[in-house]
């Protein structure tokens, strides 16, 4: 939130900033030429039609015949087409464009989160970054094809009748010339206060759509601590505040809608006594007086749209701003030039160059600080793992488990030393040549919206369905699929909330399996399911992770006995290491855990069984 306000403070116009999303409408660059030329003939006719006017008055009705009248409504009526061709095409032209750099920018914005590293997401709110990706580049396009474009129409526009006003009579245009700079100055002091009120709206509506987040996801604990009256107040003081800042902003605007209509109308009454009494004393024609009305009143609509385009360019600044910043953060960890060059990326990898994966891994003098820490989590640290080593990683919540795993798996790099896959330093290949031998069963479990089927096939797109079959009943979840109404086909919902966190872990688990993984990490992967559940999925477990390097993340140490090698982790640091019975011998830390949590769960049997 505080983030939010402080990128709201720009205040200048910088167009240097605008020119950073050139790149983006250079390929429309065609359509960005029509929008031009639709323009020019558009507002170019549009200064034609008092003249028009004023040969009507001149030449039919002060004149009083009809002689060439046929010939002049040919002419006006086919101006007329030609401007509504020149209105039509420059709005398909630059709807088109809106569309297309809108796009573009979103794919960009999506592409370039799916390169960045964990770190960008533990410091960045998933609202701050979907308004990156939707509120900002939505704004940027719609300046990009619109703003720019009305910003010329009317540039174009009030230069071109100031030039006309001053050829019918340069006296009378002069003064009519001389209120524009006035609208302006008053429109700049104006708009100033809408912008910053316009600010504030945005900051609270931030705010408003955070506690209408909170109370959405968080409605059962709002429930059961019985606080409904307490976020009502907080919500009811916020929409309050929108409320008022909104009513400001409304003022201002009709302030200055007045005020421009009061100076709109003094223009047209000096034109008319000004002009009448030329029209009087036979220096003026009735025609050009009224197209020069007509002008006096057309000339405030321009200045209007330049003041508010103006505005609404610096005001889209700070959108612009932000969405580069994006654009330009650089991922924590990335693969090299030579690597991309051998591998590919991540959205063209060069799968025909991949080695095949064993599992053997070692930390070779592997030290560790987290990019935004002080401290080192690892120092000088060794360890080998063979291929097929089952090694469990254990300690009290929030000692710092996920660290060797989050390094094993490239989500992070060692400040100093090297992590060696079959060997070789895993920097030497490529992110996704890893990520894709690595099975990953969160805590978590996370579905994406669509079928079961659809889910499952994250894992292997070409798995076949017996694979897939046998993938789920490894893990017991056929009973699952079975009690659905449309079995695989069954929608999972939005992040897979239509099924139980039970329910959706063991298909997180199916996945994983499916992809057949060298590398597998469960992260306290049986958490989320019934004792039975765990049970059989711990059966399967042992068949499955034979033959496979395997990091197991357990809070409950009865799950992992029969590792090949536990780590103690305790305040980030690795304190003790050894199989199970070499650690219960050595009666330290590991001892301790493992009697106090048998005896808890002793208890809890008792008191079942009571």
């Amino acid at each position: 939130m505080n983030n939010w306000k402080q990128e709201e403070t720009a205040v200048k116009l910088k167009f240097f900033g605008l020119g950073k999303i050139l790149p983006y409408i250079k390929p429309y660059k065609r359509l960005v030429a029509f929008m031009i030329l639709s323009v020019l003939g558009e507002s170019g006719l549009a200064m034609c039609i008092p003249l028009f006017q004023r040969y009507a008055i001149d030449h039919f009705i002060e004149a009083g015949t009809l002689q060439g009248l046929t010939s002049y409504i040919v002419v006006y009526v086919a101006a007329i087409l030609v401007q509504v061709t020149c209105g039509a095409l420059w709005t398909l032209n630059s709807m088109k464009t809106e569309m297309y750099v809108g796009r573009d920018l979103r794919r960009a914005a999506f592409n370039h989160l799916q390169t960045l590293s964990f770190t960008y997401f533990n410091q960045n709110a998933v609202g701050y970054i979907h308004a990156r990706v939707v509120s900002d580049t939505n704004r940027i396009a719609g300046t990009a094809s619109w703003g720019i474009m009305d910003l010329c129409w009317s540039t174009i526009y009030l230069i071109g009748i100031c030039v006309v006003m001053l050829c019918l009579d340069w006296k009378l245009g002069l003064i009519i010339i001389a209120i524009t700079p006035v609208v302006m100055f008053l429109g700049g002091v104006i708009r100033r206060k809408v912008v910053a009120s316009n600010r504030i709206v945005r900051e609270i509506n931030s705010r408003i759509t955070g506690n209408f987040n909170e109370g959405i996801t968080g409605a059962k604990t709002t429930k059961t601590l019985v606080i409904e009256n307490k976020m009502e107040g907080e919500f009811n003081r916020t929409t309050e505040e929108m409320r008022r800042t909104a009513v400001r902003t409304a003022r201002y605007n009709a302030l200055f809608i007045s005020t421009t209509a009061f100076i709109c109308s003094f223009a047209i009454a000096i034109t008319l006594y000004y002009g009448g009494h030329l029209s009087m004393e036979g220096a003026m024609m009735i025609g050009t007086l009224s197209a020069f009305t007509t002008y006096a009143i057309s000339l405030i609509d321009p200045v209007q749209n330049i003041a508010r385009i103006v505005t609404d360019l610096v005001t889209v600044q700070v959108n612009i701003e932000r969405f580069t910043r994006l654009m330009e953060t650089e991922p924590d960890v990335k693969d090299t030039p030579e690597v991309m060059e051998k591998y590919g990326d991540v959205f063209e990898p060069k799968r025909e160059n991949w080695e095949p994966i064993h599992g053997d891994i070692e930390f070779r003098d592997v030290s560790f600080m987290y990019p935004d820490g002080t401290e080192y989590v690892l120092e000088h640290f060794n360890l080998k793992i063979p291929a097929g080593t089952c090694v469990a990683i254990v300690g009290e919540t929030g000692a710092g488990k996920s660290t060797l795993v989050n390094l094993v798996c490239r989500f992070y790099e060692p400040t100093s030393g090297q992590i060696l896959i079959d060997g070789r330093d895993y920097r030497e290949r490529s992110q996704l040549w890893l990520h894709s031998n690595i099975g990953y069963v969160l805590q978590t479990p996370h579905l994406f919206s669509g079928s079961v089927i659809e889910n499952l096939r994250y894992g292997n797109p070409d798995a076949t369905m017996e694979e897939i079959e046998a993938a789920v009943k490894a893990v017991s979840a056929d009973g699952i699929i079975a009690k659905l109404e449309n079995g695989y086909d069954s929608d999972v919902g939005e992040s897979g909330d239509l099924l139980s966190t039970g329910e959706k872990q063991l298909l997180s688990f199916a996945r994983a399996i499916l992809a057949d993984p060298h590398i597998f990490v469960l992260d306290e992967a049986t958490s989320s399911v019934d004792t039975l559940t765990e049970q059989l999925i711990q059966n399967a477990i042992e068949k499955l992770l034979e033959g496979r390097t395997s990091f197991l993340i357990a809070h409950r140490l009865s799950t992992i006995r029969h590792a090949d090698l536990i780590l103690v982790v305790r305040a980030g640091k690795i304190i003790e290491q050894g199989t199970h019975e070499e650690l219960l011998k050595k009666h330290g830390y590991y001892y301790s855990l493992y009697t106090r949590q048998y005896q808890e769960e002793a208890t809890e049997r008792i008191l079942d069984k009571n």
